[in-house]
């Protein structure tokens, strides 16, 4: 069983699911959305974050690396990545604090405890634990169906937040444990579906489909990016697909796109390629959520 990383537990989350939840941020995705606001949750290792901008170059950071990756380039510290063991004990020596670790190790030990500590807030609310990421479902599996059943025993209301750009049995496997789906639908044209995110959309539509046909509860969540897919046209073929193929989605979640993320990028020493992106209007979500509506969805929420 290999232990997945962990970037982040967020307690008290209103927006991934009913009532007060847990959401526990998992390391590592197949797509690579262009709009990306967690960019360090797509690769599946360790990874440095550092904050250029508030550098003295003080060289706590070039002493202490084990490996030579870290020199000082016009009084700012500069890490070869190729060098870089993601190790943190530069992080640890850093006079600034502005060098951290992205991803931890979590036993499935650990995580339970760690969810339990919240468990009076889930009651009263009728909320839960909600498992995001990253692609959750693209994790090692053992860890994650023991996890999942574990929390399931204990009355722990579960869901999965899902980009649907995985394997069918991973689905299959968590299906006993799960609340609810939270299941992305970003763009239907599978062109620039792929010019965004890195993949078509055939698999993550062939998985709702199969999903749907389980009897799952299923929230559909769609990011509206303005500039990309925030168009009628987009909308009315999401309608028109869920109808058609029957998917029993008992909400739609309009997600207006935000930069809030776009710091993490610089952090990451990454180029942001959202900069030309922007949220759409209230009125554009008004006749998106219109679109719905006219094919027959009744809960229709904007944002989580």
């Amino acid at each position: 069983m290999n232990i997945p990383l962990i970037t982040d537990i967020q307690k008290y989350s209103i927006h991934d699911g009913e009532g007060i939840r847990t959401t526990v941020f998992f390391k590592g995705c197949p797509l690579s959305c262009s709009w990306c606001h967690n960019p360090e949750t797509q690769s599946y290792s360790r990874q440095l974050l550092f904050q250029a901008e508030r550098c003295t170059g003080c060289q706590s950071c070039v002493k202490a690396c084990p490996t030579g990756a870290v020199s000082i380039e016009n009084g700012i510290a500069v890490t070869e990545e190729k060098l870089c063991l993601s190790c943190g004990i530069c992080t640890d020596c850093c006079l600034q604090n502005i060098r951290n670790i992205s991803g931890r190790h979590y036993t499935t030990d650990e995580l339970v405890h760690e969810i339990e500590k919240d468990k009076a807030f889930y009651e009263q609310s009728n909320g839960g634990v909600t498992f995001s990421g990253g692609e959750v479902l693209s994790q090692d599996m053992d860890y994650l169906e023991e996890l999942l059943e574990r929390l399931f025993r204990r009355g722990f209301r579960i869901n999965v937040d899902t980009c649907g750009h995985v394997s069918y049995d991973s689905i299959k496997r968590v299906l006993p444990y799960v609340n609810t789906f939270l299941y992305d639908m970003k763009i239907m044209d599978a062109g620039l579906h792929k010019t965004h995110t890195g993949a078509d959309n055939a698999l993550i539509l062939d998985n709702l489909k199969r999903l749907s046909r389980e009897d799952a509860t299923l929230w559909i969540r769609i990011p509206v990016i303005g500039g990309v897919n925030d168009t009628m046209g987009n909308m009315e073929q999401t309608a028109e697909f869920l109808k058609g193929e029957d998917i029993p989605a008992e909400q739609i979640n309009l997600l207006p796109y935000h930069s809030t993320g776009s710091g993490k990028y610089r952090r990451l020493s990454r180029g942001y390629r959202g900069e030309v992106f922007y949220a759409p209007s209230a009125e554009q979500l008004e006749g998106f959520a219109a679109v719905f509506k006219e094919y027959g969805f009744e809960r229709i929420k904007t944002g989580g």
